[in-house]
């Protein structure tokens, strides 16, 4: 393992940080906070934070100065897994060195300011803060640092795939993993046109959702911090209430729209700026993702009109589209509390979660891609049972597929996300007690459905889930230990399981190659 060449990547990593960090000051001054004072809490916390990260990068820097040798597999799996746990560990920085309190009279534990960090950088959306329209818990600088995370964590990990991984064969293939798709190939090299493809389509997706909010009546900071939330696929609102505090037909589908773009694989956004619109309807992951979309819409718009959860039918579309499409592109905001709806619409909705959008976008969860080719996999093996002399090449969109990709992108991660989401559903049943339920006025009962719910939205990265961490509820109420549990769980869903699970190995961290 080349470590100098690790730490010379993770030093730019840290940098990059600590700079972003800055952005966020003018919300310290009283007038961009909309407060009487200077908030001195939060610059301190962002100045400091910013020093902390800066120093870290520079350290890593000299350690790493003099590397040589190439960046083969091993080592780009190495950095991208450190990257963000690195960028957790000093997005949590501000909200401790600020004095940011998760509840009136407490203060953040280490446990809860890298819950928060993690799930902002990761495009979760869960939080531990109770109260986000109080200054006294946090300040509106710390919270666009918080909604900035969904920026930098939505467009950061693309580029480190793309821009400096894909020097070499180990940014490919983890590139293939993330964002397979039609073909960018120009005159330069496909991984970094792909980036820079990337990274345009998705400033400019946040810059016209800026500019559709403020015309709206949408405040400049709130309509940065929603439209990070809204095509870094993450879902942090500067309102307990979510988008439903605009009380805003207009603002509901602007921001469900972006949602459905932001989860369309980039590639795809690209043709069309080409206009090779036939390229889109061709394409079989698209096809499914509108399907998807549109029956579940119905299905949980026709169940909120048969148990009488919304009185009318433009109502009951209006709140399943936005809630649908919130739920499958892994965002996470909330239009109304969902969690009042009937058990049909929520189970819909729950497993909508292990859904997801389409690769190469900011979505996280399975993507429908891997379900068209578990659906196939299933297909051939039904025919092979009735007619087993017949071998048939697996295709997608006419290109054949190789069968080792299939067992590794299909049935090996089926296989280990059942494991690990029971494995861990089991552990915080372990780890916390009936009794929180009992405090919160829910049943011991309900807490096995939402833990599952916890661990569905962490590990696919919705935020919210159901009963107790529902539309309008947090994850403050967890055992430290279960808040680092769902951390872990943010980082595997956010870098399809492999690249977390691979540091766990000893072996991983031996030999060269």
């Amino acid at each position: 393992m080349n470590y100098r060449i690790i730490a010379k990547y993770l030093a730019i990593v840290c940098l990059i940080i600590g700079a972003s960090m800055t952005l966020s000051l003018p919300y310290t001054l009283p007038a961009a906070a909309g407060n009487k004072a200077m908030s001195w809490s939060a610059l301190g916390g962002l100045v400091g934070a910013a020093a902390v990260s800066i120093v870290v990068g520079g350290l890593l820097w000299v350690a790493g100065r003099n590397a040589t040798g190439q960046l083969f597999r091993k080592e780009a799996m190495a950095t991208v897994g450190l990257s963000w746990i690195v960028a957790g560990l000093l997005g949590a920085l501000p909200f401790l060195m600020s004095g940011t309190r998760s509840t009136p009279g407490r203060a953040m534990t280490v446990a809860d300011a890298v819950f928060e960090s993690v799930s902002g950088f990761t495009g979760t959306g869960a939080t531990v803060i109770t109260d986000l329209e109080d200054p006294n818990l946090v300040p509106r600088a710390i919270l666009f640092w918080r909604s900035e995370t969904h920026f930098l964590g939505g467009l950061g990990i693309m580029v480190l795939f793309v821009a400096i991984l894909g020097q070499g064969s180990a940014g490919k293939t983890l590139m293939r993993t993330e964002m397979p798709g039609p073909d960018l190939e120009t005159g330069q090299s496909r991984t970094q046109h792909a980036a820079w493809v990337f990274a345009s389509i998705y400033l400019g997706l946040i810059v016209i959702l800026v500019f559709a909010l403020l015309v709206q009546g949408v405040t400049l900071f709130d309509s940065l911090c929603h439209a990070f939330g809204t095509i870094a696929t993450g879902g942090f609102s500067t309102y307990n209430d979510s988008v439903a505090h605009f009380e805003s037909v207009g603002v509901e589908m602007t921001i469900a729209v972006f949602m459905v773009l932001a989860c369309m694989n980039f590639t795809l956004l690209y043709l069309l700026l080409l206009r090779r619109t036939r390229r889109l309807f061709a394409d079989a992951e698209f096809r499914g993702y509108l399907l998807v979309l549109t029956i579940a819409t119905v299905m949980v718009a026709g169940s909120c009109i048969y148990y009488s959860d919304c009185a009318r039918w433009p109502e009951a579309f209006r709140y399943a589209f936005f809630q649908v499409a919130s739920i499958l592109t892994n965002t996470g905001f909330a239009s109304c509390n969902f969690d009042e709806w009937n058990e049909f619409g929520r189970g819909i909705l729950f497993v909508l979660m292990f859904v997801g959008g389409c690769a190469g976008s900011t979505s996280c969860s399975v993507k429908i891609i891997r379900y068209i080719l578990l659906f196939k996999v299933i297909w051939h093996e039904l025919e092979h049972a009735y007619r087993p002399t017949v071998v048939r090449p697996f295709t997608l969109g006419g290109q054949k597929i190789d069968r080792d990709e299939i067992r590794k992108q299909v049935l090996v991660y089926f296989c280990l996300l059942l494991i690990i989401f029971v494995s861990s559903w089991l552990m915080l049943d372990f780890f916390e007690p009936d009794a929180a339920w009992v405090r919160l006025g829910h049943t011991r009962h309900e807490k096995l459905m939402d833990l599952a719910s916890g661990v569905g939205a962490t590990l696919n990265g919705v935020g919210p889930g159901l009963g107790t961490i529902g539309a309008v509820e947090n994850y403050s109420h967890f055992q430290s230990v279960s808040k680092l549990l769902f951390v872990l769980l943010m980082l595997l869903g956010r870098l399809e399981l492999y690249v977390i699970l691979v540091l766990f190995i000893p072996r991983f961290w031996r030999g060269l190659y």
